[in-house]
């Protein structure tokens, strides 16, 4: 039984800074692509960004580039997301997911993951 269970999320004002952790358990995770994703009231679910396994290729959405870090440690069955500048349209349930098949080269398709956690809110205030 694979376990994602995601921490990090609240309230921050605009410009502030979050740091998403999503620990996984149940199955050897160095050997999963990663991926946050976010839903916003009333929007379909986004990609937000991907890691590969060993962390060596990233994907991010537009909307979060040279704003957003994804990383991951192996040791520690965790991967995270570092959130900085953020924005009011950022607020969202952030998701981590996991895919067991695109484990060298993320997918940003929500469909090609296996594994969800079950998400944590994050409010950014203008």
């Amino acid at each position: 039984q694979v376990q994602l269970v995601e921490s990090g999320g609240g309230l921050v004002q605009a410009g502030g800074s979050l740091r998403l952790s999503c620990v996984v358990s149940g199955r050897t995770f160095s050997r999963c692509a990663m991926a946050w994703f976010r839903q916003a009231p009333g929007k379909e679910r986004e990609i937000v960004a991907a890691i590969n396994w060993n962390g060596g290729r990233t994907y991010y959405a537009d909307s979060v580039k040279g704003r957003f870090t994804i990383s991951r440690d192996n040791a520690k069955n965790t991967v995270y997301l570092q959130m900085n500048s953020l924005k009011p349209e950022d607020t969202a349930v952030y998701y981590c997911a996991g895919d067991t098949t695109h484990w060298n080269t993320p997918t940003s398709r929500w469909s090609e993951y296996d594994y969800w956690g079950q998400g944590t809110q994050v409010t950014v205030s203008s």
